[in-house]
């Protein structure tokens, strides 16, 4: 006689889900682990916001040199809560460069860079770095006089590297000079290349922290 088999309760997947969740978020952390710790999920949220108001701005936005500045002003001025979601992508910018500038002052005062969480801080140069590459290619898509001038000077300082900057400031700029095929340039490592770097940087960086956890003060 076949021993009857156990059919899964309904709710099963959601009880397990739920204490998934419960056992993720009530870990025990280290004595006097506090306030000064919550930069690290303040950065996550603002690269969600950042990931958010960015498709939002890509679906009006061309990367045109000959009409990128005008579809700015109309997603300024006549797209719904275009301005609104503009300012949220443009001071969550600066926003996040300066929270990310405190996250790793703190884990530098607080030994975080030392064994075993030496990787740790790694990934989170290597994110510090991405992050930064998405000020600069951003900067441009505007496709102002500021952008342009900001972006001639940005240009000529990588190329001022050592052995590989001619190679960099032509690759960088489509050509020997800022033209039309810089825009569309900056805006493929803006929109392809950076955002798949930072998913990856991500979670490089979670999976550490996760292993090796907080660093007490």
């Amino acid at each position: 006689m076949a021993s009857p088999t156990t059919e899964p309760t309904p709710g099963s997947l959601r009880q397990h889900i739920r204490a998934a969740v419960r056992s993720f978020c009530d870990e025990p952390q280290p004595v006097r682990v506090g306030w000064p710790q919550v930069f690290g999920s303040v950065l996550l949220f603002l690269m969600v916001v950042q990931g958010l108001t960015g498709f939002l701005l890509a679906l009006s936005y061309s990367s045109s040199a000959d009409s990128a500045y005008e579809s700015v002003r109309y997603i300024q001025e006549r797209t719904v809560f275009g301005g609104l979601i503009r300012g949220m992508h443009r001071w969550g910018a600066n926003l996040l460069i300066v929270a990310l500038a405190i996250h790793i002052a703190r884990v530098f005062i607080w030994g975080a860079y030392k064994r075993p969480r030496q990787w740790t801080w790694v990934s989170g140069c290597l994110l510090f770095l991405t992050v930064l590459g998405f000020g600069f290619t951003g900067y441009l898509l505007p496709w102002d006089l500021k952008a342009y001038f900001g972006t001639e000077v940005g240009t000529r300082i990588a190329g001022s590297a050592p052995g590989l900057g001619p190679y960099l400031l032509t690759w960088l700029r489509g050509g020997p000079q800022l033209g039309p095929m810089t825009l569309p340039r900056f805006y493929a490592i803006h929109v392809l290349l950076l955002p798949a770097l930072l998913l990856l940087g991500i979670a490089w960086h979670l999976w550490q922290v996760r292993s090796y956890g907080i660093t007490p003060p």
